[in-house]
């Protein structure tokens, strides 16, 4: 049967925003492959990217990380950014994942465990997971990486970014010889200094920008699609939608289109949410339904069948983000399993 929505996964697109980050940033790229790769499907992104030299990456559940192990074998280092969790350690080693050590609890249960190779997270300021920087540990046996996560790194002239540089570069230096990881996909943007030993990008990855805004270094890699069902002509003063959400001021030719909430359209992509359609951009009308949409063809050479595109090469992430009052992340994230990923290139 066919789909009346589909999100198709550029890998060539996706490769090269791998190297791109590789050159903009200096430092080789450990991917980060969570939340399914932002919904684009881990094991397809981990697989490509392993082509194109990836051998580290990031997740952040312990399920993740297993599922992750089974597809891509014994060869790739892998990181659960949650660390160990409750009695997780003895499955962190039976699958060879290394948790990232966050708080003193996780650094003894993983000890009592038997240890092994395992990575350290030091928190610079962003008060999330990690040890205070005057709480990090001495150098410990089987310690491969130290790390820290910017607060801002969407936001280049804020002060916070060289504060946490700072204090990471002073705090790495009581582990010498670790790798150290510390710029996340707006990082890879800030200069050489940002770089240390290897970054960890996921949104740019997949087709974000640097700044929550569009950046031609970065290619689309997510389409996502939504066929038309029917085609109808609306006379002015009838409304559209639940609840009247709009009221034809003028007659309109409304595209009904097969992709809704259980598709991942959210609620604030109307009112100003835009689609496009036969070669032009054209609004949302109405309410998002929990399975359709209704695009405004008024002029337009559409009929039952054709597609509709909510974000991709010419509806930029990023842009349908803004319209949506949102991040590009949640948007990707959103897209739910009943619509299928295709994937080309």
């Amino acid at each position: 049967m066919t789909a009346t929505a589909t999100l198709t996964v550029d890998l060539d697109a996706l490769a090269h925003n791998f190297h791109a980050l590789e050159a903009i940033s200096g430092a080789p790229v450990h991917p980060v492959v969570k939340a399914d790769s932002y919904g684009l499907g881990a094991v397809p992104v981990a697989t490509r990217l392993m082509a194109e030299g990836a051998r580290t990456f990031f997740v952040a559940r312990l399920a993740e990380g297993i599922a992750l192990r089974a597809a891509v074998g014994s060869g790739p280092t892998i990181y659960v950014l949650d660390g160990c969790v409750g009695d997780a350690a003895p499955v962190l080693r039976a699958a060879d994942l290394r948790p990232v050590l966050n708080h003193g609890e996780q650094l003894a249960t993983w000890r009592m465990a038997g240890g092994g190779a395992c990575g350290l997270q030091i928190d610079t300021g962003i008060n999330r997971l990690g040890f205070r920087v005057e709480d990090a540990p001495e150098p410990f046996d089987g310690l491969s990486l130290v790390m820290s996560h910017l607060a801002c790194a969407d936001e280049p002239a804020q002060a916070m970014n060289r504060r946490q540089r700072d204090a990471f570069a002073a705090a790495a230096t009581r582990y010498p010889g670790t790798l150290r990881s510390f710029a996340n996909s707006g990082g890879c943007f800030l200069g050489p200094d940002y770089a240390f030993d290897a970054v960890r990008p996921g949104i740019c990855l997949y087709g974000g920008g640097p700044e929550g805004r569009p950046d031609d270094r970065i290619r689309a890699v997510a389409t996502l699609t939504a066929r038309i069902l029917q085609v109808r002509d609306v006379p002015a003063g009838e409304s559209i939608g639940y609840s009247r959400g709009f009221v034809a001021p003028t007659p309109r030719r409304i595209a009904t289109c097969g992709a809704g909430y259980a598709d991942g359209i959210l609620r604030s992509q109307c009112p100003d949410g835009q689609v496009q359609v036969a070669g032009t951009l054209r609004p949302l009308l109405g309410r998002v339904s929990m399975d359709v949409i209704a695009v405004d063809v008024t002029g337009l050479d559409v009929a039952i069948g054709d597609e509709v595109e909510l974000f991709g090469p010419n509806r930029l992430l990023d842009d349908a983000a803004a319209a949506a009052k949102t991040i590009s992340y949640e948007l990707l994230t959103s897209v739910t399993t009943r619509v299928p990923r295709r994937y080309v290139g």
